[in-house]
């Protein structure tokens, strides 16, 4: 979707700047694949704990940033299932 207008992408859980075009892979996935289960899992931990420090003074909102947090913990847990 990189030609797609805001209201067509998901700015939490599918950020149009991290795909480069619509056949490829999301960035996560590049990530994902570089790294062991461990090395992601404290990726993931670490953009968890980002959103979250961040989420009262970020000029996006609170609410965007708590939502991200939440999609980098609910990734977190997958990997841990």
């Amino acid at each position: 979707m990189v030609n797609a207008t805001p209201k067509e992408w998901d700015a939490v859980t599918h950020p149009r700047h991290y795909k480069k075009s619509d056949d490829a892979i999301e960035c996560i996935e590049a990530i994902k694949s570089s790294m062991t289960p461990e090395q992601f899992k404290g990726y993931l931990k670490g953009n968890v704990q980002k959103y979250v420090w961040r989420y009262e003074n970020h000029p996006n909102g609170k609410i965007q940033s708590l939502q991200k947090a939440r999609v980098y913990l609910q990734w977190l847990e997958e990997e841990e299932s």
